[in-house]
């Protein structure tokens, strides 16, 4: 902020977040209204789903606080344009990203399997298939890859054995091929040990 006068910061779904949510919205010390909020990714389905991620953000952290807050249009026809017009409003760089490591290896909603792992001239895109029952946008591994800062915050016993992965920068693994210079991964116990 002190730089730029803008701080831009990217969340990821699922529940890790929330505690991050809270803390923010609770903080009345926080400089909200400097900062940018994106997602890293989100389902497809309707506004007001209790699978879209923007739908917990919408009631846990006080959105017209912020300087701007950027939902991904996943309600949209045209999903392939949506996600060139969401990549259109991203900054050259993120200055955070939070993400989150799923039990299979994912993050964001780079899953194993999917075309979306291969995407390089993109930074938004769309899955190619669905991922428990749901087709998904997401940043893409080159908009990870500018981030001024990576915080991943892994958690749960059933993130072992990918965390084990990450750590060692498993290729084999979509989380293993997120760029690691300006990462910091914080993990429970239950995850870690």
């Amino acid at each position: 902020m002190a730089e730029r006068g803008l701080f831009t910061l990217a969340i990821s779904g699922g529940r890790s977040p929330w505690p991050m949510f809270e803390l923010l919205a609770a903080d009345p010390e926080m400089p909200i209204g400097e900062i940018e909020l994106f997602q890293v990714d989100e389902r497809v389905a309707p506004d007001g789903d209790p699978d879209r991620n923007w739908t917990h953000a919408e009631a846990a952290l006080p959105l017209d606080r912020f300087r701007a807050a950027h939902p991904m249009p996943v309600t949209e026809i045209d999903l392939a344009a949506a996600a060139a017009e969401y990549e259109a409003l991203l900054p050259d760089r993120l200055d955070l990203v939070h993400l989150g490591l799923g039990p299979d290896g994912h993050t964001a909603s780079l899953v194993p399997g999917d075309p979306v792992l291969d995407v390089s001239d993109r930074r938004v895109a769309v899955t190619g298939g669905e991922y428990q029952g749901r087709r998904r946008m997401t940043l893409t591994y080159p908009a990870l890859a500018k981030a001024r800062q990576i915080v991943w915050l892994v958690l749960g016993e059933g993130a072992r054995d990918a965390l084990a992965l990450l750590r060692r920068g498993d290729r084999s693994i979509p989380g293993g091929r997120v760029e690691r210079a300006n990462a910091l991964v914080l993990a429970d116990r239950a995850a870690a040990d």
